[in-house]
């Protein structure tokens, strides 16, 4: 390696990015990649009173179009005394760079610019193009990030062939996991009505816990699946429940439950909520249910892309991959409209946390890896 990504990790560190606030962390990220002669777009979307701003840059114009997608927002850090040092001071100690974001994932983001820079130096009359979409909103509402910078991007003949996410999918040890898919996740919210009564004289009242209870029960007892091919089984949790009721000797009026289900390749969540609709129905609920969907599940299959990752990663950090599906929802779920995308990236064992951090030696072994995947992809 002859570019080292701390020092620019530790800038976007510096970035009190905390969605929808940029902070400059996007200027950082464009000058470094206009010094690369990367053309730069700021794509900003949103109300005036959260406006979140996101980054496409792109380097040639051939195919094949390899693309880069991450995200320079971070979480809040929490109470700042619970941490060593400042959340945003980027400092580097015994080795470990600390700071909100060394993980998730700005210090993926200047792995990435780093191995992209020594592969220009070493191939730079290479074939394809590369581009980057970086968003400020993927922490939070992820509604004027991804998804609507990908809709300018088809608008305007900028789809890649490919795309690679940078999140932290590593397990225990860089390179172990590379992820070809996510599951969905649908989150459904259920009001049931019925007749408020005293308890000692049940009958005359019409009980919406029993009946809620009724139509969770088969739900939760059989399985949705046994799991597909990639995927593990689907799985349904509630996640909330309130009847509003302080009464020991009271039946209330109305009970309400707050659903999520995890689903695989099997399902659609149109489907799973004709699913919802037929449990409340056969227990005779009077009810309302609003869904919501985050993601449909998603799946690149293995073949010349995902080998092509496979054996960089492989190549760069001696480790074979696992292909897996698991965890939570990832801008991936947008990008699979468009082309064939997966996920790979530093461990990720502190996002989130107080006192995130990153080992030094492991983003620069990340910036190898990364300039391994783009010697593949664009060969």
């Amino acid at each position: 390696m002859s570019t080292d990504p701390i020092p620019l990790a530790q800038a976007l560190i510096r970035c009190r990015s905390v969605t929808p606030a940029g902070d400059g962390a996007l200027d950082v990220v464009q000058r470094a990649l206009e010094e690369l002669g990367f053309a730069c777009t700021r794509l900003p979307f949103g109300p005036d009173d959260y406006r979140v701003d996101n980054l496409f840059a792109r380097r040639g114009s051939g195919a094949p179009h390899f693309c880069y997608a991450g995200h320079t927002d971070v979480v809040p850090p929490g109470d700042p005394a619970s941490w060593r040092d400042d959340p945003f001071a980027g400092v580097v100690r015994d080795g470990i760079l600390y700071g909100r974001g060394a993980c998730d994932m700005k210090g993926g983001i200047a792995a990435f610019v780093a191995g992209l820079a020594d592969f220009l130096a070493a191939n730079p009359d290479h074939k394809g193009s590369i581009s980057l979409l970086i968003t400020g909103d993927e922490e939070a509402r992820s509604i004027d990030g991804t998804a609507k910078v990908l809709e300018w991007m088809a608008a305007n003949g900028q789809v890649p062939d490919m795309a690679l996410v940078g999140e932290p999918t590593s397990r225990r040890a860089l390179g172990d996991t590379i992820k070809i898919g996510r599951r969905g996740s649908l989150n459904g919210w259920v009001t049931v009505e019925g007749k408020q009564g005293h308890s000692a004289y049940p009958a005359g009242a019409d009980n919406p816990i029993h009946r809620l209870v009724a139509a969770l029960g088969p739900l939760l007892a059989a399985p949705l699946d046994n799991g597909s091919a990639h995927f593990p089984p689907s799985t349904l949790q509630v996640t909330g429940f309130d009847v509003g009721n302080r009464t020991s000797n009271v039946i209330p009026a109305v009970a309400q439950a707050m659903l999520n289900i995890r689903f695989n390749d099997h399902h659609t969540s149109a489907a799973l909520t004709e699913r919802l609709h037929a449990a409340f129905r056969a227990a005779g609920c009077r009810y309302t249910l609003r869904t919501e969907c985050s993601g449909e599940s998603f799946l690149t299959r293995p073949g010349p892309f995902v080998d092509a990752l496979s054996r960089a990663v492989a190549r760069s950090t001696g480790v074979t991959p696992a292909l897996d599906t698991g965890g939570g929802t990832s801008d991936a779920r947008f990008i699979a409209r468009y082309c064939p995308v997966a996920e790979f990236g530093a461990v990720g064992e502190t996002p989130h946390q107080v006192d995130e951090r990153a080992p030094v030696e492991e983003l620069r072994r990340l910036a190898g890896a990364y300039r391994a995947i783009l010697e593949e992809v664009l060969r």
